[in-house]
């Protein structure tokens, strides 16, 4: 068993592999991750997704195969969510202090990912100015990306493990562990997993350039019930990466273990309370 690890995603990614082999797929796993990052990071200001931000409402924008992967199941997850799960959230945590300020915010009536139109499956355009934040998501799709090159290179099982959002891919089941959110240094036993991924949302350790963190209610109306302070655990079972990671959110907001969007994906949710 090998294990390197890199720090990517505003966090550190490991990936383990059961197998003695030339490390050429981990480094073309890690290099994929690093694409994401520079495709979807809000914090680097030519990213893509920084682009679509600026110009999207004023022109139609040509978008990387990957970036229209996370927008298209972005819109999915937020349509069987009934909203919960919305993207469009940028401009709130750049208010926080949570996202660096790479696009004028003021003087306009941003809308959301509902706002994302697909000419072609790489063509987009957006009906109102939009500050969309991927955080939420592109993390375990870059968990995904990562699992699919390793498998395509006869890497024949092992863990990718992106700050708490992991899928476990090949024959060997992998027992897994969550932090108790009553005792920060004391893991949980959740059991084994086996072709699958498990994404978890928490603000226990949760700080962005020293501003406490906090989850975003997009269907809030009044200011108060904007920003959101838990101290729980929110997990996610599914079968990818991506769907786990958004759907954290979604269980996160609606504290409903049994939310009808849940089963639209297949997934499984977890709370843990304090």
């Amino acid at each position: 068993m090998k294990t390197r690890c890199k720090p990517l995603l505003g966090t550190f990614v490991e990936i383990t592999i059961d197998q003695d082999t030339d490390q050429a797929a981990v480094d073309h796993a890690f290099a994929a991750i690093e694409k994401i990052q520079g495709l979807m990071g809000f914090h680097q200001p030519d990213s893509e997704l920084n682009y679509l931000n600026r110009y999207a409402h004023l022109r139609a924008v040509d978008i990387h195969p990957w970036t229209s992967q996370v927008l298209s199941i972005a819109k999915q997850v937020h349509r069987q969510s009934r909203g919960l799960f919305n993207c469009g959230i940028g401009h709130r945590l750049v208010a926080a202090g949570l996202l660096p300020r790479h696009i004028d915010i003021t003087n306009h009536n941003l809308g959301g990912i509902e706002d994302i139109c697909f000419l072609t499956p790489e063509l987009i355009t957006s009906s109102r100015p939009v500050c969309l934040d991927l955080g939420g998501i592109a993390k375990g799709f870059a968990v995904d990306m990562a699992v699919k090159i390793l498998i395509s290179e006869g890497i024949r099982s092992g863990i990718v493990n992106a700050g708490g959002d992991l899928r476990v891919f090949g024959d060997t089941p992998k027992p897994v562990q969550i932090r108790n959110p009553k005792n920060l240094s004391e893991l949980l036993q959740i059991g084994s997993l086996q072709n699958a991924a498990l994404a978890t949302s928490s603000l226990y350790f949760a700080k962005r350039d020293g501003h406490e963190s906090h989850l975003i209610n997009p269907l809030a109306t009044e200011e108060s019930d904007i920003y959101i302070h838990s101290s729980d655990s929110y997990s996610i079972l599914a079968k990818e990466c991506v769907y786990a990671d958004a759907l954290t959110k979604v269980l996160a907001l609606s504290k409903q273990t049994n939310h009808p969007c849940f089963a639209k994906f297949s997934a499984q949710a977890i709370r843990i309370v304090i």
